[in-house]
């Protein structure tokens, strides 16, 4: 068991994500602006389209922001922006100031942006997925849910996806990494994994934490070319997994399209690429 990657952009500060258990169930994260008494507050929710700075508040129980955090993979705060169609998926790590306003650069499109934190406060006792709704103005060309398939691309790279993704109940999922048709055994450690896997619910972005099983250095665990996971999706439907994974110091982002029925089905992967963060 190893670890994951997905298909589509070149990252050379990109994401990875975060604990060690899997989450799943009868409820994904990242359906609520809110959640056990701390909101997600972000500086404004109509945006134009272009690269620009994003801010943002976690905001606590007393009405502050949070200034406080446990970190969670080698970071405080993890943030994942994805258009609602599933396209322009980008996952990075804002910088915090003292009074606690996050900021980060993203590339925006036009079209309805959902923004989720990945973050777990300081006192409270775990971690938590915060999601809110953004508007981007101008001409919105929605595209189609990317087909299933094995295999994702991204340039000389290639990800095979082998495994069930069953609902209610946790399955492994195995990507394997090769450049060129030969199996990379060399991946490098990013954020304290060999790789770092989402998961959104078609339809309503519900958010799946999917973690790698083993980490680097322990011992066991190979830098590839597998990356495996456990994953639990909380009901039968169709998921979209964006993997992360580095090699040769740039990191790398894979897409695939998986479908379950209410029998754990799985109908793989697609090569939809993201343009580079």
């Amino acid at each position: 068991m190893t670890n994951t990657k997905h298909s589509g952009h070149d990252h050379t500060s990109h994401a990875g994500h975060a604990a060690h258990t899997p989450h799943g169930g009868t409820r994904p994260g990242g359906l609520s602006v809110s959640e056990d008494g701390y909101t997600l507050e972000l500086d404004s929710t109509i945006r134009t389209a272009g690269v620009q700075p994003v801010s943002f508040r976690v905001v606590g129980p007393d009405g502050r922001a949070v200034t406080e955090f446990v970190p969670e993979h080698e970071k405080e705060l993890h943030f994942i922006a994805v258009r609602r169609d599933t396209a322009g998926f980008q996952h990075v790590h804002p910088v915090r100031d003292e009074k606690g306003t996050w900021s980060v650069e993203l590339a925006l499109e036009p079209g309805d942006w959902r923004f989720f934190t990945d973050v777990h406060p300081a006192g409270h006792d775990g971690t938590m997925t915060l999601g809110i709704d953004v508007a981007v103005s101008g001409p919105y060309d929605p595209q189609p849910l990317p087909e299933a398939t094995g295999t994702a691309l991204i340039g000389e790279y290639s990800v095979a996806l082998d495994g069930e993704l069953r609902p209610a109940e946790a399955s492994e999922l195995t990507l394997t990494v090769s450049r060129n048709g030969i199996p990379v055994t060399d991946l490098q450690p990013y954020l304290a994994a060999y790789g770092h896997l989402v998961a959104l619910r078609v339809g309503d972005l519900g958010y799946l934490h999917v973690h790698p099983e083993g980490a680097p250095g322990d011992g066991h665990t190979a830098p590839g070319p597998e990356i495996s996971f456990m994953a639990v999706a909380p009901t039968a439907g169709t998921y979209r997994l964006f993997l992360d994974f580095k090699h040769e110091d740039v990191v790398r982002t894979a897409e695939f399209t998986v479908r379950t029925t209410a029998a754990g089905l799985f109908a793989g992967l697609t090569p939809e690429s993201v343009a580079g963060a």
